[in-house]
């Protein structure tokens, strides 16, 4: 009995070990994706506070030399203008994102339902349309000469607001949840929104988070839509404004270039360094957005997994 339990006690001493070797190795390797990742963000903010004549020269470094705040003062020489952009983005971001999750989610939980008949039919049209799509031309016809979104914001939430894909992630993961939950409401006389927004929606929280997140990026990195339907300067977004700004400095480099006059001297535009800060001014917000719904996130991207 003394021998067995100095067996047990060995062996458990032994497997404490590996344990606590296999955590640190984990805890290093982890240790070293982390800086890997956080090194480029990293060299992105030092690169933006440096002057354009010490990037050319010197190329980017982790060190902080030659500070400069040029690029971010081209960037906001006109603060309304910016401003303005940083509200349409995230208008559009906001009420897009919401079309695109209620859209989603509604979808998703109907054609997973077995009391309905024609799921499988309607289901078919929608993927068939990732097979195949009309085109550019007269998509772009449809938009502003049919639904006269030219210069509004319907052209920069509309078009984004439904995935197949998002439609399916969300048909999978209504799955998991039991069918007899509707049953049961249903016999005591709620009806199907009820349903929906009492019962499913709340059960479905990593779910929303997950299409709410990837949707809420597309919104947000989105110049594409903007530079198809809105012509009027009022209405651009943020990605789309910060285009034009670099737009306009190559503009005035390929000018000179050419044997052009500009009235400004080509050592002081900062395209370089403005690249960087046009970085860090259009990811920052999203990133703080990141942590509130990275639980959810994490627990999302195993939908449709297999569970034991």
């Amino acid at each position: 009995m003394t021998e067995l339990t100095t067996s047990v006690k060995v062996r458990n001493k032994i497997r404490h070990k590996d344990e606590m070797t296999i955590n640190i190795l984990a805890c290093i390797v982890v240790g070293l994706v982390a800086f890997i990742s956080l090194v480029p963000f990293y060299v992105i903010i030092v690169s933006s506070f440096r002057s354009e004549a010490s990037i050319i020269a010197k190329g980017h470094s982790l060190i902080p030399q030659d500070l400069s705040t040029t690029a971010y003062e081209y960037i906001f020489r006109t603060p309304k203008t910016i401003i303005r952009a940083y509200a349409n983005t995230i208008l559009v971001t906001l009420v897009g994102t919401f079309l695109a999750v209620m859209m989603a989610t509604m979808t998703g939980y109907v054609l997973q339902r077995p009391d309905f008949d024609w799921r499988n039919k309607i289901a078919f049209f929608f993927f068939f349309t990732t097979l195949f799509n009309g085109g550019l031309v007269p998509t772009y016809m449809i938009m502003t000469q049919i639904f006269k979104f030219k210069n509004s914001y319907h052209a920069l939430i509309l078009p984004m607001a439904f995935s197949v894909w998002n439609m399916i992630i969300s048909k999978t993961f209504m799955r998991s949840i039991s069918y007899e939950l509707t049953e049961a409401a249903k016999i005591d006389g709620a009806n199907d929104i009820r349903i929906f927004f009492t019962i499913i929606f709340p059960l479905a929280r990593p779910l929303v988070a997950t299409i709410g997140l990837f949707t809420a990026l597309g919104y947000w990195n989105d110049w594409y839509q903007c530079m198809l339907y809105e012509s009027k300067e009022e209405m651009y977004n943020l990605q789309f404004f910060l285009n034009e700004i670099i737009n306009g400095i190559q503009g005035l480099k390929a000018i000179a270039s050419m044997g052009g006059t500009v009235d400004i001297s080509l050592d002081a535009l900062p395209s370089e360094t403005m690249k960087m800060a046009m970085t860090v001014v259009a990811i920052g917000p999203i990133i703080f957005l990141y942590p509130f719904v990275q639980k959810f996130f994490v627990k999302g991207l195993t939908i449709g997994s297999v569970k034991g």
